[in-house]
Order: C-alpha cells, then structure tokens, then sequence
C-alpha cells in the first residue's frame, strides 16, 4: 500500500467500490483522510465499466451519503478534534497515482480520446515551459479515475517545492500572453464558478479576486486547474505532532505578513494585526489556513483581509506551546477577500 505517499491529488477505491480524494498530508496510523467523490449508483450521470456511479459535491451531501449508508468511513478524529472522512487501509483495493495517471496518458498518447489528448498536451506544455520533468506532474479529477464527462476539467498537480514554484511561474507568463491554447477565465467561466460555489461575497469581488489568480484558467478551450502540493519530506510536521481544538468560529480583519505557502494545498497565509469583528475572541491568531484549492492565491504579503472560518488551538506535543488559526472551508458561508 501507498501509506508513505498518500497525498492531496491522489484518489482511493474502496472495497465497496467508493471513490474517495486524498486530503493533506497527515493521516492517522493505518487510515487515509479523504473526501467522498463517486459511488455507484443506478441514476448515475457517469460510466465506467459498465457501472453507473453518482459524483457527491458538497460536504453536507458527503457525510449524508456516509451516515447514511458507509458509517465506517466517518470517525471522531482527536487530533483534529472533529468527525472526519477516513479510510481504512484495509479497505482500499485500488490506489490512484497521479504521476501513473500522467504515465498512462503518455503511453496511450494517439489513441486517446480528445480531452485526454488535451491533458496530456498540456502538461507536456508544462514540463517544456518550466524545465520540470513529467514524473514530478500528475493528472488527477475525473481523468485519473476515468470518470470523465463532455465538459470534464483538467486537474493537473505538480509535486514538490522547486516544481511547483517553477510550474506556477511558466503559467504565470503562459497566462499573461494568452498563448500556446492557455487563457484566462473569461466573465461567463467565473459566474459559472461563483453560483457553483454558493459564494457569500459580491460577484465583483469574487470576479476580481479569482482573476488574478494562476492556479486555474482554459486549455484549448477546457477549464484546467492545477494543484501545487509538497513533497511530505518538505513538511515539517507528521500526524500527531500538534492537535488541533476547535474553539469557534470568527470574522476577522487581518494584514498579511508572509503568503509563501499560498499556492499550495494545504495552503497558510501568515497574518498580523488581527481585529476579531465577529464570533469568539483570541490572543496570538497568527494564520489563516485551508485545505481546499478555491482559497489558494487569495492574498499577497501587505493585502488587508476579510475572512471568516473556524478558530482552532493549534498545540506542539513536543513543546506544549499553543496558537491560533482560522480554518477556512469547513462550511458554505467561509471566505477570505482583499480589501
């Protein structure tokens, strides 16, 4: 089994036939963290292999489905300090890599069908720009677990810092000159991600705020977006090296002091002058952070944020010192804007 590199972008099939996305980097012993994405199910909009399977979207409708039907995949995690989506490693039969979902493309190459052709040129368009060799990009979303629709995204990731840093930049110019076939979100995209995304800020500022951003754009005319992950030997903290307690949650104004670790997922914006505007109240709030792409590339070093999400206590086992950080994501009405 894949336990020593189970990370963001990978996917895990369950005995059960349960297609779940890996979340993160920290796992408990013998258990992966992952969202539910696909089941089978006879109304299913998606086929393969002759099954017909269902794609589970919201976090509500994830832990429904779970309660409802796989218990097992739901547990009380005291690290985190909340229920959370997890895997048994027992339980999986399948793993998805992205860099073999890459690998696999490649060898196919002429015989695939078009969106998949697309993908396969388009990180080839990435390897050439950036100098990063094909092994360090991967396919994930539906290509990887072949559940691809007409109008299926891209999902490229790119694993390891000097990789993706070097990724993010030839897109940046790629972006910039609109092109080789790569284009920037156009108005009717963003309004499509806006209502997709039940976003609580005006349009205009969403508009804005994910105009400028790197990580998404079209390909040949298909949405793509890339997810920057590191390595774990570049993360410097194991499963169970700090717990997390959630004490609230806040609305808080904020100055952003270091935003380095923005294009990533997980990604943490270092924050100063916190004025708590809304919900509990606490000293040292030194980070913003968040699992989830859509908050990656929100800020930059100097921007004034709004943002709301959920306050928690992050402790060292090792040295018992404690901050705090909002953790945005974990409900619909979260968000993080400039202002």
């Amino acid at each position: 089994m894949h336990d020593m590199f189970l990370v963001e972008g990978f996917y895990v099939e369950t005995v059960e036939g349960l297609i779940f996305t890996v979340k993160g980097h920290l796992h408990p012993p013998g258990s992966v963290i992952a969202y539910l994405r696909y089941l089978p199910h006879p109304q299913g909009e998606r086929v393969r292999g002759g099954v017909r399977y269902r794609r589970v979207y919201s976090f509500e409708e994830q832990y429904r489905v779970l309660e409802e039907g796989y218990p097992q995949y739901l547990a009380y995690d005291e690290v985190l300090d909340q229920v959370v989506q997890r895997v048994p490693l027992r339980s999986v039969v399948k793993v998805y890599d992205p860099r073999e979902g890459a690998v696999e493309l490649s060898r196919r190459r002429g015989r695939l069908p078009p969106l998949m052709e697309d993908a396969l040129d388009f990180l080839e368009l990435l390897s050439a720009k950036s100098g990063v060799k094909l092994s360090d990009l991967g396919i994930s979303g539906s290509i990887l677990v072949d559940m691809t629709t007409e109008s299926s995204d891209i999902d490229v990731v790119v694993y390891g810092l000097e990789s993706c840093y070097a990724v993010h930049e030839a897109l940046r110019e790629l972006l910039d000159k609109e092109e080789e076939g790569v284009a920037k979100l156009r108005s009717e995209d963003l309004r499509k991600l806006y209502r997709a995304r039940e976003a609580v800020v005006p349009f205009e500022v969403f508009a804005d705020q994910e105009a400028r951003k790197t990580i998404q754009g079209r390909f040949r005319g298909r949405e793509f977006f890339v997810r920057y992950v590191k390595k774990p030997e570049e993360v410097d903290e194991r499963y169970g090296d700090r717990t997390y307690r959630t004490v609230g949650v806040a609305k808080i104004k904020a100055r952003v002091i270091d935003s380095s670790d923005s294009i990533f997922t997980p990604c943490v914006y270092k924050v100063s002058d916190v004025k708590f505007l809304e919900g509990v109240e606490v000293e040292r709030l030194v980070e913003v952070a968040s699992f989830r792409g859509r908050f990656c590339e929100q800020a930059v070093e100097g921007d004034l944020i709004l943002a709301r999400g959920k306050v928690e206590a992050v402790t060292s086992k090792s040295t018992g010192e404690s901050y705090y950080r909002l953790l945005l994501g974990g409900s619909s009405e979260d968000f993080m804007v400039r202002v």
